[in-house]
């Protein structure tokens, strides 16, 4: 791949952490028709019976289970033999079927890559991404960064009266970046004063957490710092000018994009510089096993820095598919023509990228394994390859590919996202009391983790949507709206 395309391919690594928006007690929405036409299952009492539980735990699946769901909660987990299904239950038979938590998604956006003339940009698909992320498990996410806040907070209000179908969402304000790139959706502010102004404006409007992008320098991230976390609300980033080390010293609760947006092991390094190129070619140099990267590790760990995984979005080209998780023929067809033409040219050209994705694979693993909170994520933009939805579960698969267990990697998109948020006591795993939010998958992911493209059902607050059909509903539609 040559050098432009790496940086615009970091760059739509673009442009997400925060306490919940949700609230636990919520009444039931009105759904309206067009939303109603995608419910399979709206019932006071539901019986999913005979299942197979991966539960988001970590903890080993249990067999032959009924999963009872009352008012949008779930009522009760047992085996099938030992839990009686109530008169007048809607009851659903997953014999040969899995049931996992919903998705807790934090590196989502309701934008994707849409270039402007020769400049990389990007366009808000308020439309088609909600639908597309639950269509693909996300029950919850975080956008991890905004170019239309408002209409993001608009999206949110939306979803929650039953008027729009996507995920429960935790908006992030606009990006925190100091001038430094031609990308016109971008916000940018100037200096650590502005950087407070907006925190404080678009905490008051709702949004949940804050990101500092690539030009942020540590006095910029002080300010956000000193107004977020007062309020208990969280600050994320993608960095470069800053390391990794100086964010977590600062106070940033959680890093995006794994290891790959580390600028620490660039040889001296000038504070508060961004300087990609030399960024990446750091980590290339970087041995899988280095003793460099197990102390920072450590350091972040004990400053209780999570870490987010974004593994679609650097994806190979060789040997892999077109769209990730086969979402081609949900573009119009003018992208499907500019993501194939892409994908040919880079057939067998990007070997760099294939070994530094491996040992970014193998990084998060060793995070994890230290006892990092490792966190999940898509980032639907990059070269265009990354989807709402489809993305979600081939971050999943990826996540396998490097090596976690199928409980290991399910139980970082489900509970790890909800502790992070704060949530973890009412969403991330399938237990009695939390919110009924999870999903069918017609197979088993644990004997073959591509059979969570075999999703069936996908319920969020009780309520079970379609999610072959919300697929559907959106073929040939992103890249409008």
């Amino acid at each position: 791949m040559k050098t432009t395309q790496l940086f615009r391919l970091l760059l739509g690594a673009l442009l997400g952490g925060a306490p919940a928006a949700a609230s636990r007690a919520q009444a039931p929405p009105t759904f309206t028709p067009a939303v109603q036409a995608f419910i399979k299952v709206n019932a006071p009492v539901v019986a999913l019976t005979d299942a197979k539980v991966i539960d988001g735990t970590g903890r080993p699946a249990l067999l032959h289970q009924t999963v009872l769901l009352r008012d949008g909660r779930i009522a009760q987990v047992g085996p099938s033999k030992k839990v009686k299904v109530p008169a007048g239950a809607q009851t659903i038979s997953c014999t040969g079927k899995t049931l996992i938590p919903g998705l807790v998604m934090l590196h989502e956006h309701l934008y994707y890559t849409m270039p402007a003339g020769g400049f990389f940009n990007i366009a808000q698909m308020p439309y088609s991404f909600p639908r597309l992320y639950l269509a693909g498990g996300a029950t919850t996410i975080r956008t991890a960064g905004s170019i239309e806040p408002q209409t993001d907070l608009a999206i949110q209000r939306l979803i929650g009266e039953g008027k729009f179908i996507g995920p429960d969402m935790d908006v992030t304000a606009p990006y925190m970046e100091e001038p430094g790139m031609d990308i016109p959706a971008l916000n940018t502010v100037k200096g650590p004063e502005e950087a407070a102004t907006a925190t404080k404006f678009w905490a008051d409007r709702g949004c949940t957490s804050f990101k500092m992008y690539m030009h942020a320098t540590r006095v910029d991230l002080a300010a956000v710092v000193r107004e977020a976390h007062p309020r208990h609300l969280k600050i994320t980033g993608h960095l470069c000018a800053l390391t990794y080390r100086e964010a977590a010293e600062i106070g940033i609760d959680n890093l995006e994009h794994g290891f790959m947006a580390s600028s620490d092991f660039v040889a001296n390094k000038a504070p508060d510089v961004a300087d990609y190129p030399a960024a990446r070619l750091a980590l290339q140099r970087l041995p899988v096993n280095s003793p460099a990267m197990a102390d920072l590790i450590k350091f972040l760990i004990g400053k209780n820095v999570a870490l987010t995984s974004t593994l679609p979005v650097f994806e190979p080209y060789t040997g892999r598919e077109v769209v990730l998780g086969g979402g081609l023929d949900a573009l119009i067809p003018q992208l499907q023509e500019r993501e194939n033409a892409t994908w040919q040219q880079n057939q067998g050209k990007d070997s760099a990228s294939v070994a530094l994705f491996k040992k970014e694979q193998a990084w998060e693993k060793q995070f994890y394994d230290a006892g990092g909170l490792l966190v999940a994520g898509t980032d639907p933009t990059g070269a265009g390859r990354t989807i709402a939805g489809y993305a979600n579960r081939r971050e999943i698969e990826l996540l396998v590919e490097g090596g976690f267990t199928p409980l290991q990697a399910i139980k970082i998109c489900t509970l790890n996202g909800a502790r992070y948020l704060g949530r973890d006591q009412d969403i991330g795993t399938i237990e009695a009391g939390k919110q009924a939010d999870l999903v069918l998958v017609n197979g088993d992911p644990e004997q073959n983790i591509r059979q969570l493209r075999q999703m069936e059902i996908v319920f969020k607050h009780g309520v079970g949507f379609d999610s072959p059909k919300l697929f559907e509903s959106m073929k040939g539609k992103v890249g409008l709206n």
